[in-house]
């Protein structure tokens, strides 16, 4: 994702499990970029540590699918009540 784009960008979604890389270290690069968009994982293979190790490093939720409709609108919600823009402006 360009710099650009992040800045215009007011939550990311991604799966925990993607090609290239995780999503958090999908996490890790963008906040390494100076970025501080909100994150929500959704993942099918639920894992108590990586589970752990995301929101300690400040994703908003982590969710297993199945979920629920609400549920992901209340963490989408939480992660837009602060978010001013891709650095947290």
């Amino acid at each position: 994702m360009q710099s650009a784009q992040l800045n215009d960008t007011s939550c990311v979604i991604a799966d925990v499990q993607m090609p290239v890389m995780s999503g958090p270290e999908l996490m890790t690069v963008i906040r390494g970029q100076g970025h501080r968009v909100p994150f929500i994982f959704i993942t099918a293979f639920p894992d108590e540590s990586v589970r752990a190790q995301a929101l300690n490093a400040g994703a908003i939720c982590f969710l297993a699918k199945p979920f629920a409709g609400p549920t992901l609108i209340n963490c989408l919600a939480t992660a837009l009540q602060g978010h001013r823009g891709g650095t947290g402006d």
